[in-house]
């Protein structure tokens, strides 16, 4: 077998294999793009073939920033299009080729990569753990007040709401540029997002609000007009559903999660993507009134040099920890001392004996803050040394604000 990266003329038979293994076929071209494929970047594609020539695997990267703990930005490729024809599985073909991927980004420099999963029990032994969580709330309108003054206005005029901001709605086309500096702003203090490419904006590639799918968007700008808000939208029959909030604070958000909640003519508002434990259950008048669904899974962080990813975050606490860190797929051990201080960590090889053992994937998925260690000691994932251990990584490892991430890739 053979596996090579992929040229502009291979797109074609890249696009068709990926499609071939997931039992689908490739959309027809619409006017104006759309099509997710368009944002593949064909340098950093792999296609798996036969000794014959045959294609039969495929998998992708994409150029992305991430946002670590301490809105520090770091390259992080976006491993994409992953997929073995029905004929080829369980050879060893995907193995190979997520092998052939990580040695190729090391080769890069690159020393983390992220995911998402489509099935949750593939990735984890190739190193990848989950890392940010999302899930979806439900609230039925006629119990959707919030314990909150309630802003003045309509769907067809500019609200002003007690932040002194207002909301204004527009059509998709009306504002792309405005979603996407509203967006390049959010996603560098959150952390655990990623960037999103201006040629991702350009080509319309990926989902709404990105993609040319109708969509309303209800536009929040503050008490000068500069746009610091937004929120993407439809509505099908009495339903509103909500893509995505994008605020770049509290007060934002909270403007604009009002917004939709008063929204005529509807039974119920979904947000499709809300990090757990966020505000707005709490801001809801009746607690009960939001019903948690899909909670999920979202991006999944794959460390590829431990030293390196663990001095280039931010840290909110002082403290020494020393890992054990097994890597069974690249077939790699370290034990390294991490010491915290001052906002910077050091992490060096050590020979001391170790407080914490674990995968890499779990040091993966505890690397944003949105795991907590002992939670994977509980689980039996992580092997504490001493009693104190895991309450010892929880402080180091926390973070001020919890990590999430919305673009889908």
């Amino acid at each position: 077998m053979e596996i090579r990266s992929t040229a502009d003329e291979d797109l074609d038979v890249f696009v068709d294999t990926v499609h071939a293994a997931f039992g689908r076929f490739p959309e027809t071209p619409v006017e104006g793009g759309g099509l997710w494929w368009s944002a593949l970047e064909t340098d950093r594609c792999l296609l798996a073939l036969t000794a014959n020539g045959r294609p039969v695997g495929t998998a992708a990267t994409h150029s992305f920033e991430l946002t670590l703990p301490g809105e520090i930005l770091v390259p992080a490729p976006g491993v994409t299009a992953v997929g073995v024809l029905p004929s080829h599985r369980r050879q060893g073909v995907l193995s190979a080729m997520m092998r052939h991927q990580l040695t190729a980004l090391r080769a890069r420099g690159e020393f983390l990569s992220v995911l998402l999963a489509s099935e949750a029990t593939i990735y984890g032994r190739f190193g990848y753990g989950p890392a940010t969580y999302t899930q979806r709330l439900t609230v039925q309108r006629h119990r959707a007040a919030l314990a909150l003054p309630r802003a003045r206005g309509t769907a067809n005029a500019p609200a002003t709401g007690p932040d002194g901001g207002s909301v204004e709605v527009l059509r998709r086309a009306e504002c792309g540029e405005t979603l996407e500096e509203v967006y390049d702003r959010y996603r560098r203090a959150q952390p655990g997002a990623l960037s999103r490419p201006h040629r991702w904006w350009a080509l319309r590639a990926g989902q709404p609000p990105i993609s040319p799918a109708p969509r309303h968007i209800a536009v929040h700008r503050d008490t000068e007009g500069v746009p610091d808000g937004y929120a993407s939208y439809s509505v099908d029959a009495d339903t509103l559903t909500v893509d995505e909030i994008i605020a770049t604070d509290d007060a934002v958000h909270t403007a604009l999660a009002r917004f939709v909640l008063g929204h005529d003519l509807v039974s119920q508002v979904v947000f499709n993507h809300v990090p757990p434990q966020h505000p707005l259950r709490w801001q809801l008048a009746d607690f009960r009134a939001a019903q948690v669904s899909n909670d999920m899974d979202w991006l999944w962080v794959r460390l590829l040099d431990v030293p390196r990813a663990l001095t280039a975050r931010g840290w909110f606490a002082d403290g020494e920890l020393v890992l054990d860190v097994e890597d069974p797929f690249l077939g790699e051990h370290g034990r390294y001392l991490l010491t915290a201080r001052d906002s910077k960590a050091e992490c060096v090889p050590t020979d001391r004996e170790p407080d914490l053992s674990l995968d890499v994937r779990d040091l993966g998925s505890v690397y944003l803050g949105g795991t907590s260690p002992s939670t994977l000691v509980r689980a039996g994932h992580v092997r504490a040394h001493r009693a104190d251990a895991a309450a010892r990584a929880d402080a180091l490892f926390r973070t001020e604000r919890s990590p999430h991430c919305l673009h889908w890739f």
